[in-house]
């Protein structure tokens, strides 16, 4: 994966088949500290100790459409070659939270990516899904919550066309907004 949208993208959906309800995705970009940092917490089946060894394990996966689980193998060795770490906490029965960070001026960082394009096909993916993507940068934040989102919709479900094309367009403009700051 070259972005770390894509992380997100698999992470996330590791979540929603782990049976959760809600997804919260947190990027902080800490220019000062040279840190970027990503979350996701689910509110899934979680794993137990054996489980978060084999997740990370390229030879395993619980995916049936091939035999290997290059995702997190993957964003952990992308961390470590820019200087940051990864930790994977998990709690049967309570959810998992990835927390990875890497060195945000590192030349092997990955770019991050279209987090609109991510956040969109997750929405479209799994609808019944509550998802809270927040961004910070510079002091400054950006936040979307589809069960905000949901609430001023009223009966008009999420996953219509001009509903997604506007939260696209509401990520995008958050994104420009935060990167304006530097």
């Amino acid at each position: 994966m070259l972005e770390l949208s894509k992380h997100i993208l698999d992470i996330a959906e590791n979540s929603i088949r782990a049976g959760c309800r809600k997804v919260l995705i947190t990027v902080i970009e800490d220019l000062k500290a040279d840190t970027l940092t990503l979350e996701i917490s689910d509110d899934g089946k979680g794993m137990n100790g054996d489980e978060i060894e084999r997740a990370l394990d390229p030879f395993y996966t619980t995916k049936k459409v091939r035999r290997v689980g290059l995702g997190l193998p993957m964003l952990k060795l992308a961390a470590e070659l820019t200087g940051g770490s990864f930790r994977m906490d998990s709690q049967e029965g309570r959810g998992t939270t990835v927390n990875v960070t890497f060195g945000h001026s590192h030349i092997d960082r990955q770019p991050l990516g279209d987090v609109g394009l991510t956040m969109v096909s997750l929405i479209i993916g799994s609808p019944q899904v509550d998802f809270v993507y927040t961004h910070k940068k510079n002091g400054r934040q950006y936040r979307l919550d589809t069960r905000d989102i949901r609430r001023e919709l009223g009966d008009v479900p999420i996953e219509h066309v001009e509903v997604l094309s506007l939260i696209r367009s509401d990520i995008d403009q958050g994104m420009r907004d935060l990167s304006a700051t530097e």
